[in-house]
């Protein structure tokens, strides 16, 4: 019965939502589903999708940083009240910093600023990293890092994308001197630009380039061996990739084998906001040890258990890094118990824990390769969030 539900819902959204999709769940330890449907060509049909398929993360390349960044705080090398200038001085040498209204990612049109913040401004140094974690530092949403970073957008992969030391610099300087959106600690303003900060200085703590950072901190101690930025560059073929949507702002070609998110790619594909591919299975490995405590994550139970309670509300309700369950119209669905923790990502792609039942649940899609339509990726995952859970609870 639950069978024929969930090829009754896929076959409702493939491939109109999306082209491509895989899915692994795990329950009390066990892999209890694992589903790949549509095809890495879709117009052609000659490459189907596999377990081994690599999807674009995107924003949920954000809880492997936050988890880096957490280890080096149980490892007692950052504080969480610490302010980022300390880190990352140059954050705050323009001060104070003004407040405008940010700019719409999908316009590009600069926002009008809030009218209780008109005429004031920031003192940046004032924004720590628990800010950072739980978006309320007041940084704008989203700027176009890219254009400031980069000019002309890079070679497509095939010619032999490389990670651009002097992008990464030039956006940072954007960053540093962006004006605030809000005032710190106001409420949740969800921001890519904290993260890419973030990432900058797990990367400086760690003392080497943010992906080898992640691959000391989180991904080989959890031999998580698929997640990588620039997949292309590091020798994994396209046809094993999932391809997302044609650029015909910047780019004009199909993302495929570079990273969707424009700010990542400028600044060379590596960065803490988004970036990261993998397969399904890690994915929701990578859920799995958060859910059980592994010890090799490198954060330890107090911490772990700050981390996924809430300390944030307002866009959404926020953990340390981890999105809380919506009370209505969750992406978990209506049934995930009411301490589930996950995040979602722009591409289409997601993992949602659920301490009470023990379950984990990694869905990756590529819905961003017909538009950026939201609609039909949020129904189809509520709707197959609640299709576990039935089968997992037996009714």
């Amino acid at each position: 019965m639950i069978a024929d539900k969930l090829e009754g819902l896929i076959a409702r959204h493939l491939p109109a939502t999306f082209p491509a999709l895989s899915i692994c769940v795990i329950h009390r330890g066990d892999i209890i589903m694992e589903e790949v449907r549509g095809w890495i060509d879709p117009d052609t049909r000659r490459i189907a999708v596999t377990t081994d398929s690599l999807f674009d993360l995107a924003s949920v390349s954000k809880l492997i940083t936050h988890s880096a960044f957490l280890a080096l705080v149980e490892a007692g090398k950052v504080a969480l009240d610490g302010p980022l200038v300390d880190v990352v001085p140059e954050f705050g040498r323009l001060n104070p910093r003004p407040i405008a209204g940010g700019q719409d990612p999908h316009t590009r049109k600069l926002l009008p600023v809030e009218r209780r913040f008109r005429g004031q401004t920031v003192d940046p140094s004032a924004v720590t990293f628990q800010h950072l974690l739980t978006h309320t530092s007041g940084l704008p949403p989203w700027r176009s890092v890219y254009l400031l970073a980069a000019g002309a957008p890079p070679p497509p992969p095939t010619a032999g994308e490389a990670y651009a030391a002097e992008r990464w610099r030039r956006g940072l300087a954007a960053m540093a001197e962006f004006p605030f959106a809000g005032s710190v600690g106001d409420t949740v303003r969800y921001t890519d630009i904290g993260i890419m900060l973030l990432g900058e200085a797990i990367a400086r703590l760690q003392g080497c380039r943010l992906d080898q950072a992640l691959g000391d901190l989180v991904l080989r101690p959890l031999a998580l061996s698929t997640f990588t930025h620039r997949p292309v560059a590091a020798g994994v073929p396209r046809e094993r990739i999932v391809p997302t949507e044609y650029d015909d702002h910047w780019r004009h070609r199909r993302a495929w084998g570079e990273v969707h998110d424009e700010n990542a790619c400028g600044v060379g594909g590596i960065a803490g906001h988004a970036g990261l591919f993998a397969t399904v299975a890690d994915v929701a490995r990578f859920g799995q040890a958060w859910l059980t405590g592994d010890s090799r994550l490198g954060i330890g139970p107090a911490l772990r258990q700050l981390a996924t309670r809430q300390h944030a509300s307002g866009q959404f309700r926020l953990g340390l890094g981890w999105m809380l369950k919506a009370e209505e119209d969750s992406s978990a669905g209506d049934r995930y118990s009411a301490d589930a923790y996950g995040h979602t990502g722009f591409t289409g792609t997601s993992l949602w824990v659920d301490p009470q039942r023990q379950l984990v649940s990694s869905v990756l899609t590529n819905r961003v390769y017909h538009g950026r339509d939201p609609a039909g990726i949020h129904a189809f995952r509520r709707a197959l969030h609640d299709l576990i859970v039935e089968a997992v609870d037996g009714k």
